[in-house]
């Protein structure tokens, strides 16, 4: 799978486990990136403030690789108010100008000024839906959609549900929701279980992630 499809919850934690487990390849052999493998793709989340951030990362992401945005991960999280989509809605124009400046994340105007039109578009949704959560897990039911890719190869860039939410979005005033975005979004969120199936992560290896 492309690294700039692949990915994220907090990195932050223990140190990753052996080297001896088996692990789906983009992930490499940086430490930042296989801890995140290890405790965040795939998994579940559904807090409305981490679902705001990986939504922000993943549009941050486009067209750059993910590694080089997690490394800006704490710079984001300083930056954006904690993903507090409350307080990121009220930025206003200096605001952003001064974040265009801010080497601490990607600097771009547009991806700036999309996460917060995204913050007023989010918060729009948690007032219709009572949180973003309730809305976004929705598109699966309630549960998380578990693949079988045996090869990297097998596991796509987007997809018809990828489709489908990104339009919703689209539609709700969210920016820098393509569907190839969406769908590693829902990745990132645990919406869809794309760990190869000798992956230790795998929900079928030992239990983990289940």
């Amino acid at each position: 799978m492309n690294e700039t499809t692949q990915h994220s919850q907090s990195v932050d934690g223990p140190a990753a486990p052996a080297k001896t487990r088996q692990r789906c390849g983009w992930c490499g052999n940086d430490p930042l990136y296989v801890r995140y493998h290890d405790f965040e793709w795939g998994v579940p989340v559904h807090d409305d403030r981490q679902l705001f951030e990986l939504l922000t990362l993943e549009g941050a992401q486009a067209g750059l690789s993910w590694i080089t945005i997690l490394r800006k991960r704490d710079g984001y999280r300083q930056a954006f108010a904690d993903f507090d989509p409350a307080l990121v809605a009220r930025f206003d124009e200096a605001a952003q100008e001064r974040l265009s400046e801010d080497p601490s994340i990607v600097r771009n105007r547009a991806k700036i000024a999309s996460t917060v039109g995204n913050a007023k578009a989010f918060l729009a949704v948690q007032a219709e839906f009572g949180s973003f959560d309730e809305f976004l897990w929705r598109f699966v039911d309630g549960r998380p959609i578990v693949n079988n890719p045996e090869t990297l190869s097998e596991v796509p860039a987007r997809t018809e549900l990828s489709d489908k939410i990104s339009r919703e979005l689209q539609r709700r005033g969210f920016k820098f929701v393509g569907s190839t975005i969406c769908y590693a979004f829902m990745q990132a969120t645990g919406m869809v279980n794309d760990h190869l199936t000798n992956c230790f992560c795998h929900p079928e290896q030992s239990g983990i992630n289940t």
